[in-house]
């Protein structure tokens, strides 16, 4: 039977959805990191004794259970105690994904992922494979990286050179750290968005790991967030209607409808939508479907495919930081929770960026991916900023009082943030200061220093 047509609210739906009482708001982070071959340093192909595949049927051990396409096993899903589930997923070079379990505490997010870390170097050391975490491959080109089995990968792939120049690095050869936070209306959430998009930039800074390309230095301490500058303007950046009066889900599901599609799932195949509309589709007029409408599960999916650097689902998703090690992996979840979830504490997050303009935000995007905490956004330096936004977040965090079984509440997490923010370093210049003394020019001296 043919699908009904969507209704707009039916397209809302699952951003007002998601709004939810205090008592039930969660935590969810992902992480990326780049696989390689302990011998070569080279990143693993799917296929062979020690790739991708194997690392995948090694950690199903531990309860994972398969998630296969086309054949090809590229997922796997662990559900927790709770009954939350937690997936293991494949960026398009092979980079590991874990997108946790929606949590209650950092305390239980930093078990998660040490538990996850511990399990993948496991499987890793059996198949003389190590994982590093960082915002860009440091060492490979993209004609190096293996490219993984996934239909909508392929799509992707050509699709990204027509819009952007670094689509193709965004997908091969970039790494990062995210948290997913709860709302509880429609004000709230566009409180909590407006605040994070503008603070995004400062995230980039304190997290900012990638300043290697190729095996030298490339003149960013965020290669990562450049790459977001130049891969597809259609759905990319600070998108500045956020900050505009009226809006709210409706307005974010405009946006969705205007950006072009990737693909539509069907039968278990990607059928390539590479720049259609979206609004075809749902009058039926999509040329690859004609007289077929899209079901809740193609808006889903289309959802997936919008890539600011906040994004809007069910939750808001923070996209702006870098790869790097377990410590920031448990920090980036714990500076936003602690803004987001104590209202005084939100509320002077806002009081920060309030007054910035949409050219401070997009001049600050770009700024921050070679200067860093050195970068300025109204007359005022970003360390400042970032000093200001970290002691707002462990406030937040201490209002929050969630303990652990040691009896320790959440700041400790924000430990390493305080110091990149005092010291006005970020973590790429500490690599840079390394790269030029003790590694003596061996960009390789990161796989053995910073590997997990």
């Amino acid at each position: 039977m043919a699908n009904p047509p969507l209704t707009r609210d039916q397209l809302v739906s699952v951003m007002s959805g998601g709004a939810k009482p205090r008592d039930q708001w969660r935590v969810g982070a992902e992480h990326e990191k780049f696989g390689f071959d302990k011998s070569t340093l080279r990143r693993p192909a799917y296929e062979g004794p020690n790739g991708i595949h194997a690392m995948l049927t090694g950690l199903q051990r531990f309860g994972w259970a398969p998630v296969e396409e086309g054949g090809h096993l590229i997922a796997l899903t662990r559900k927790n105690a709770e009954g939350m589930t937690a997936s293991i997923s494949l960026e398009p070079g092979g980079q590991f994904e874990l997108s946790g379990a929606p949590l209650l505490t950092i305390h239980d997010i930093c078990n998660e992922t040490g538990q996850h870390l511990m399990e993948v170097k496991q499987v890793a050391d059996q198949l003389n494979l190590g994982f590093l975490g960082a915002g860009f491959d440091p060492l490979w080109t993209r004609a190096d990286v293996p490219v993984m089995p996934k239909g909508r990968y392929d799509i992707m792939r050509a699709y990204m050179p027509k819009k952007g120049n670094l689509g193709l690095d965004m997908m091969l050869r970039t790494c990062t750290i995210q948290a997913n936070l709860d709302y509880e209306s429609e004000a709230d959430m566009v409180l909590k968005f407006r605040t994070s998009l503008a603070l995004q930039p400062v995230g980039t800074a304190l997290f900012a790991c990638s300043p290697f390309t190729e095996g030298k230095p490339n003149g960013f301490l965020s290669a990562r967030a450049n790459v977001w500058t130049d891969t597809d303007p259609d759905r990319t950046g600070m998108i500045d209607f956020v900050f505009q009066d009226g809006f709210g889900y409706e307005r974010y599901a405009d946006y969705a409808l205007d950006t072009p599609m990737y693909f539509v799932k069907r039968d278990g195949r990607y059928l390539d939508a590479s720049g259609l509309s979206f609004r075809d589709f749902m009058a039926g007029k999509l040329s690859i479907l004609p007289g077929e409408y899209p079901t809740m599960a193609d808006w889903n999916d289309h959802l997936t495919t919008l890539f600011p650097e906040v994004r809007l689902k069910s939750y808001l998703e923070m996209r702006g930081s870098d790869g790097g090690p377990w410590s920031r992996i448990c920090a980036l979840p714990a500076l936003w929770t602690g803004i987001f979830y104590d209202a005084p504490s939100l509320a002077a997050a806002w009081d920060l960026c309030k007054d910035w303009d949409i050219g401070d935000h997009e001049r600050l995007r770009r700024d921050v991916t070679r200067l860093g905490l050195k970068a300025e956004v109204a007359g005022r330096s970003l360390r400042d900023v970032a000093v200001d936004m970290v002691a707002i977040a462990r406030e937040g965090l201490k209002n929050r009082a969630r303990f652990s079984g040691g009896m320790v509440d959440e700041r400790g997490y924000l430990s390493e943030l305080e110091d990149i923010a005092d010291s006005g370093l970020t973590p790429a210049d500490r690599l840079l200061a390394l790269y030029h003394g003790d590694w003596q020019g061996d960009v390789t001296r990161i796989y053995r220093d910073f590997a997990y």
